[in-house]
């Protein structure tokens, strides 16, 4: 356990300092391993490079696709386009519900978290301009409509924290609607509101907006964007495929990618740099998130690891609660949802995948109280809250406690809430 915690806390303090989690993790785990009285090249040979291999093994082709179909969106502008028709509609007075829709839109649509920040955050920037709200929660609004709902809890979202427990309990992205609806609109509306009583105390301590950039999001680059209805098509191909012809996330991902090709194909020139850089941003997402995994991968191996997973699990009757524990304390060890999750998938998932034929709580509940508890776990040193920390130029000082709260706390509210609904048979 005290090797555990000091691993957990040297990953923090070093991710907090800037270094990347591709450097860290491998030495954090070292450092548990010897705590431990494990042998170090072998558990980093064996044990971690395990880890790290079988996670990039399976879910590569997710992440290199979802990347370059992110990519295209943003270089073509398809992206930007339909997030600044939504915020224009919305109206610029309510420019925290305009970029908190804009970027569920995206997500949901099966653009990867970090093409949704970059794409979003001109827009943003104009927006709470234009309204004089603090930069501070342009961050804590983007984590609000990307980084959670639309994550993990909404049915049928194409985010890989959605797909990753269908292989273990065999289902679909549609698993647990309604525990899903319930659990997106508590942290949607909360978050929301939340957000909202902020701008207005910041207001009224006078903390507005602070130029720090000019030029973000001008008239002449909304002018240049494609039409907003015929940008959303790729976006709505990929959910339809996915969850009403009930493809797989590879073709339907292909398919989403081939039909941003065919409608821009008098831009086919720009069509190899953003190929490229998209497979470029797929290969450091996908390490990065192994790199998690690896680590995660030592300290589900740490010899005292299986008497804490028992604790877990007989902490309750309810196997929901142990599975949603497990899940949100690796994914908050290993500062990633999808690379906490996909530990706790592959220690436990056949564990819970018998637990839900023997004591005939739905597979559907379990998947879906895993998507969400992953989503629940963003402490200071979550590797996409970095990314967005970096292209906001905010600190953690200046607004992790919003992102605290709106994706950290409410979320978890909400697997409290999914839970009680599965209990009941609402699911």
């Amino acid at each position: 356990m005290f090797s555990i915690l000091i691993g957990l806390i040297l990953l923090m303090v070093f991710a907090y300092l800037g270094w990347s989690i591709i450097w860290i993790a491998p030495i954090v785990a070292g450092v548990v391993a010897l705590m431990s009285g494990m042998d170090l090249m072998d558990t980093y040979t064996d044990t971690y490079m395990s880890g790290f291999v079988n996670f990039a093994k399976q879910w590569f082709p997710i992440f290199l696709l979802g990347a370059v179909f992110g990519k295209l969106m943003e270089d073509t502008g398809a992206a930007k386009s339909v997030a600044y028709q939504i915020t224009k509609m919305i109206g610029e007075k309510r420019a925290i519900l305009g970029v908190l829709v804009a970027s569920a839109v995206l997500t949901y649509g099966g653009v990867s978290l970090f093409v949704v920040v970059f794409a979003i955050y001109p827009i943003a920037l104009a927006l709470f301009r234009n309204a004089d709200i603090s930069r501070k929660l342009i961050a804590p609004t983007i984590v609000l409509g990307a980084f959670t709902f639309t994550m993990t809890a909404v049915p049928g979202t194409p985010q890989i924290q959605n797909l990753i427990p269908m292989k273990t309990f065999h289902t679909s992205p549609m698993a647990g609607s309604w525990m899903g609806v319930v659990s997106s609109l508590i942290m949607a509306v909360g978050g929301y509101l939340w957000l909202v009583g902020r701008q207005k105390k910041m207001a009224a301590n006078g903390d507005t907006f602070k130029e720090i950039s000019q030029g973000a999001g001008s008239n002449e680059e909304q002018q240049a964007l494609p039409n907003w209805i015929v940008s959303l098509l790729p976006l709505l191909l990929v959910v339809v495929l996915l969850n009403g012809i009930k493809l797989d996330a590879i073709p339907s991902l292909l398919a989403g990618i081939v039909l941003i090709l065919l409608m821009n194909v008098s831009r086919y020139k720009k069509f190899i740099p953003s190929i490229n850089e998209g497979a470029k941003g797929s290969v450091m997402a996908i390490i990065n998130t192994s790199a998690a995994v690896g680590f995660g991968a030592v300290v589900t191996s740490v010899p005292d690891f299986e008497r804490i997973t028992d604790l877990l699990l007989g902490i309750s009757s309810n196997p929901l609660i142990s599975e949603s524990l497990i899940v949100q304390i690796l994914a908050m060890i290993t500062g990633s949802a999808s690379g906490g999750m996909g530990i706790a998938m592959q220690a436990l998932g056949d564990t819970y995948y018998q637990l839900s034929q023997s004591t005939g709580v739905s597979q559907e509940a379990f998947h879906r109280m895993a998507s969400i508890a992953s989503g629940a776990s963003i402490l200071p040193h979550n590797g996409a809250l970095l990314t967005l920390l970096a292209v906001t130029n905010v600190t953690h000082k200046d607004c992790y406690k919003d992102v605290f709260i709106v994706g950290l706390v409410i979320p978890t509210i909400a697997v409290i809430a999914g839970i009680i609904m599965a209990s009941i048979g609402l699911i």
